[in-house]
């Protein structure tokens, strides 16, 4: 099966329009005021009108309350949640329910210690986004220990932390996620840019790690 990609934190219309040419199957909106990526809901809203049908758009939240949530993802036009803070089940449960959309939660993997019950815990979700254990929420750039993640888990991930071209290739033939997740390691001068060159290095890394996984 064929990995996914999601560009996150996405700010100009041209970061947009080259996510959506290269390929991108999701792009990511941060609304998180304390994030270097944050956007606002009218810029949100005429970055996603950008996008064609085959494109989602994924509304990263950091413990927000559910009927905020519920009044982006409307005004946005979002397809999916991603919840990234310390937001229990149930907060993200009801607030996918009251926005009517599927969801990602997020985990932080550190030691490992805990991730087995932390992916049971989040039944619900459509997918499991695993990250760095890092204080920023999401999008430091910083990486984890593959071998951390459980196996037999049976459930969806999303591979992200610190992913880059060089990276994401080795990070999908050892767990093979359902996606991956890449803001920083697609960065362009500041947080609030991204390179297209970085972009296009990432996919064609994609699309071959998925050659070889094809080819045994």
């Amino acid at each position: 099966m064929r990995t996914r990609i999601k560009f996150c934190g996405l700010v100009r219309a041209m970061d947009v329009d080259a996510a959506v040419s290269l390929g991108a199957d999701l792009v990511g909106f941060v609304f998180y005021a304390r994030s270097p990526r944050v956007v606002d809901v009218q810029t949100a809203a005429a970055l996603r009108a950008r996008l064609p049908s085959y494109v989602g758009a994924v509304g990263l939240f950091v413990n927000e309350v559910p009927a905020r949530v519920a009044q982006i993802g409307e005004a946005v036009g979002l397809d999916l949640l991603q919840f990234h803070g310390d937001e229990s089940p149930q907060l993200c449960a009801d607030a996918a329910r009251r926005a009517g959309l599927p969801w990602w939660r997020a985990l932080r993997v550190g030691d490992g210690a805990g991730l087995l019950e932390s992916l049971a815990s989040h039944g619900d979700a459509e997918a499991v986004l695993l990250d760095a254990d890092s204080k920023a929420y999401g999008g430091s750039g910083e990486s984890f220990d593959w071998s951390r993640v459980p196996t037999g888990h049976g459930r969806p991930i999303v591979l992200a932390g610190g992913l880059t071209p060089e990276t994401v290739g080795g990070g999908i033939e050892r767990l093979g996620p359902m996606a991956v997740d890449v803001s920083s390691g697609i960065q362009g001068d500041d947080p609030r840019t991204k390179d297209a060159a970085k972009m296009a290095r990432f996919v064609a890394a994609v699309m071959q790690a998925d050659a070889r996984r094809a080819a045994g």
